[in-house]
């Protein structure tokens, strides 16, 4: 088992937080209002006990002015409860707003990252950072802070009522606040540590069952549940373990935390209530520096229930900012050179070489060059391994070359936006993706504002019309998640939909008909020889017969192009197309 990542830099303080602040910068309005609010709350709560200390006193003075006291406190009370709502109000909707920009960003971001980003960390765990993490940054902002800050200014002015009321009994009282702070911060330190390998085992957990879920089928086909279960459990139980002793040290710390200031509060309590007897204070004025007392060790425990959540989200936020300014080896260039409006479609290869990064040490291309040029078909041939898809992924630029430079009408693809040199190209994949909507949708990912006359002349010219009007609701019908109600040739002819709708000058068709039966590879084959027509077209195919009829055949054979011609000349001339072609047809 893979352990989590433990050598990355990790901050020592809550400061990690500051990652929010370009988030929380729109919203000053909001965080202001919020901020009026808790002042009202924390000055009403700290004159409740005021209030009572003058109930108290003025017992002996009469119904008149005792009166008039309870319907101060009311007031009060009544006051506090508008404050606190709108507080809610603000500081919930400013979280919330917060962290749905977060998870956009997020989203954004994760999206344009190439494929060698994903080589490296899990789809489950990415997710689980747009959904867990992004949680936990929602209790801070929508509750922790408010309350952080309430029990602050609680905290500062008890401790001012305190010394007002009672110099000596204040002193006593903040004799006890080292003997607080100490095991907060000493603990606190522990908390943020275990809360960040355990946001790690829950993510990694959360990429094992994303990967268990998408291929369920093969799972189920090799009756490999046991195993799948055992390894998810595995990680779920390393997940808990590490919460259990975030949990018990979180447990310690509070009721350490707890103990010292109540047992002090009655110590202090048992002094005070001498006093009142000796005359030096009245009872009101011990009631009162009890409330404030109460109110001040409230929001020290507060604070330390709080500093434990805060510990967590930093740990969250350091991840989403790891999350955030990643860094890809693919980017857009500060200044694009722009794509002429009406490409060609000349493609050109000079020199390329290529290595994966997750096999550095492994060519996948070695000092590839070839031009295809405007409206010419090539086809890639060769067997397993030899680069052929790996072509097509430099050509769509999820991968740049080490070695070489790859061109579009003659401009470097790292001197151009990946977004719009994209427009020009349409890709058929070898596993075609469909996504869990319509029929209809799915086709329009190649071109949204198409017409519906549109999508349905694509779904023709792909033989795909009449399966499709057999289906419930036609055009209209849901396919499931990742298409699941449809078969591997109809999810085929779904994708050559899509691209033929596209209408890109640039073809690319990574073994389109793979998975189609004789009948329906006809129909297809006819629809793909219209699309080429006048589309520079790069075909992956390991079948040779459908590619015969390519202007230009190229034979390629660990990550080098051996050979180029047609199929009559690559046969007459021998090797390994020659070999490929006797035990195909033969």
């Amino acid at each position: 088992m893979t352990e989590p990542v433990t050598e990355r830099a990790r901050s020592k303080r809550v400061g990690a937080l500051r990652v929010l602040g370009p988030y929380l910068a729109p919203y000053r309005l909001t965080a202001l209002g919020a901020g009026l609010a808790l002042v009202v709350t924390a000055s009403v709560s700290l004159a409740l006990p005021l209030a009572v200390r003058f109930v108290v006193d003025a017992f002996g003075d009469g119904a008149e002015i005792l009166d008039r006291y309870f319907l101060i406190a009311v007031a009060l009370a009544g006051l506090l409860a508008l404050g606190t709502g709108a507080r809610f109000y603000l500081v919930t909707r400013l979280g919330e707003r917060v962290v749905a920009d977060i998870r956009r960003a997020l989203f954004d971001r994760v999206l344009g990252l190439s494929p060698s980003f994903y080589e490296r960390m899990m789809t489950g765990e990415v997710i689980s950072r747009l959904t867990t993490d992004t949680t936990l940054i929602l209790s801070v902002i929508g509750s922790s802070v408010s309350v952080a800050l309430r029990n602050v200014l609680t905290l500062i002015g008890g401790l001012v009522l305190l010394a007002l009321t009672s110099l000596k009994l204040t002193g006593l009282v903040l004799l006890l606040v080292p003997l607080v702070v100490v095991p907060i911060i000493f603990l606190g330190r522990r908390l943020r540590g275990l809360s960040r390998e355990a946001q790690d085992w829950i993510a990694r957990s959360s990429g094992n069952a994303s990967e268990a879920l998408l291929a369920v089928q093969t799972v189920q086909a090799f009756s490999h549940e046991a195993e799948s279960r055992k390894g998810f459990a595995a990680l779920t139980e390393r997940a808990f373990d590490v919460t259990m002793r975030r949990i018990r040290a979180r447990a310690f710390m509070t009721m350490i935390v707890i103990f010292l200031i109540f047992s002090g509060i009655v110590g202090i309590l048992w002094i005070g209530a001498n006093d009142v007897r000796s005359g030096v204070m009245t009872a009101g004025e011990l009631v009162q520096f009890v409330i404030c007392a109460v109110l001040v060790a409230g929001s020290v425990g507060a604070l330390s229930e709080i500093w434990g959540e805060l510990q967590r989200a930093a740990g969250a936020s350091e991840r989403l900012s790891e999350l955030l300014s990643s860094e890809d080896s693919v980017s857009d260039p500060e200044n694009p050179v722009a794509l002429p409006a009406d490409p060609k479609g000349e493609i050109r290869f000079e020199g390329v070489g290529f290595r994966y990064p997750s096999r550095p040490d492994q060519a996948a291309l070695e000092d590839v060059s070839l031009t295809v040029m405007p409206g010419e078909t090539v086809a890639l041939v060769g067997p397993s391994g030899a680069g052929k898809t790996t072509i097509l992924q430099l050509l769509l630029r999820f991968y740049d070359p080490q070695e070489g430079a790859i061109r579009l009408d003659g401009i470097d693809l790292r001197d151009m936006t990946r977004a719009e040199y994209r427009r020009a190209l349409a890709l058929v994949p070898q596993d075609p993706v469909i996504f869990g909507t319509t029929i209809a949708e799915n086709i329009l990912f190649g071109r949204p504002d198409a017409s519906r006359a549109e999508v349905e002349a694509a779904a023709r010219s792909a033989a795909a019309h009449d399966f499709i009007m057999a289906l419930p609701k036609g055009y209209d019908t849901e396919v499931g998640e990742r298409g699941m109600m449809l078969s591997g040739g109809q999810k085929q002819r779904i994708a050559i939909a899509r691209a033929i709708l596209r209408d890109a000058p640039v073809l690319l068709l990574d073994e389109a008909t793979s998975a189609l039966d004789a009948e329906s590879e006809r129909l297809v084959q006819d629809a793909v020889e219209r699309l080429s027509q006048n589309r520079t077209t790069l075909v992956v195919a390991h079948r040779l017969a459908t590619v015969r009829k390519a202007d230009r055949i190229v034979v390629m054979d660990q990550g080098r192009i051996v050979a180029t011609g047609t199929h009559d000349e690559l046969v007459a001339e021998g090797g390994l197309y020659a070999r490929l072609a006797k035990l195909q047809f033969s």
